[in-house]
């Protein structure tokens, strides 16, 4: 069978990582989490104390980063590692967060990070989400999904996942975190956050991650079909 690029799109804290598991686990495709790709790029660049301000630093630090994932067999987890070391858990944390769309509005990220997501797809049959799949990375891509949902949802969902790591976050601070992100990731001049014309809006504000699921697995059917057909 044909296999596809499924893109999921939209804002922070809106389930585009826990459907695009599902539905790759489902399809049997390769799950690309575009986002862990920026968060582990603005991780070295903290690390490594690079001055966004300056394009000969910034293209020197890309130089030297390498981010590749692999599935950690004890935990079925597809895990981000940068240079080789293991950072799937350091760069969920809320300093991250704080500071990643910072780094991800720079066209030099931008354009490496693009790069490497459209050779992680050039076979086809991966589920990728992120802020510009449908629009930048894979234009042509057969299922495009733009997910949203209620900021006050999401920072509530944000904050269960932080309490689950065992990081206190308030409330409030988190919903700052997603509407700077939603500004920043909105209103940048290269490849900003928006819905491709072609794309199926999920709202995901009071449904379930099954329906979730669903919604994008029935756009998977109807898109096998017609490919099927077409050929």
């Amino acid at each position: 069978m044909k296999k596809i690029v499924v893109a999921l799109d939209g804002h922070s804290s809106c389930g585009k990582s826990t459907t695009a598991k599902k539905v790759a686990q489902e399809l049997g495709y390769a799950y690309i989490d575009t986002g862990a790709m920026y968060r582990a790029v603005t991780l070295y660049f903290l690390e490594h104390y690079i001055d966004l301000t300056n394009p000969k630093k910034v293209q020197e630090a890309l130089d030297n980063i390498e981010v590749t994932f692999h599935r950690n067999s004890k935990t079925g987890r597809n895990e981000v590692f940068l240079n080789g070391l293991n950072v799937e858990d350091e760069i969920r944390k809320m300093y991250i967060s704080d500071k990643v769309s910072e780094v991800s509005v720079l066209a030099p990220v931008r354009h490496a990070m693009v790069a490497e997501q459209k050779k992680m797809g050039k076979r086809r049959g991966v589920v990728m989400d992120g802020r510009d799949i449908g629009t930048a990375v894979f234009p042509d891509a057969e299922v495009k999904v733009f997910m949203t949902a209620d900021v006050g949802i999401r920072a509530k969902r944000r904050q269960q996942e932080l309490f689950e790591k065992k990081q206190l976050v308030p409330y409030d601070e988190i919903v700052d975190n997603l509407k700077k992100r939603d500004f920043i990731d909105s209103t940048r001049a290269e490849s900003p956050l928006k819905k491709a014309e072609d794309a199926h809006v999920l709202d995901t504000s009071y449904i379930t991650v099954d329906e979730q699921v669903d919604f994008v697995l029935d756009l998977v059917a109807s898109a096998l079909l017609h490919k099927e057909l077409a050929e």
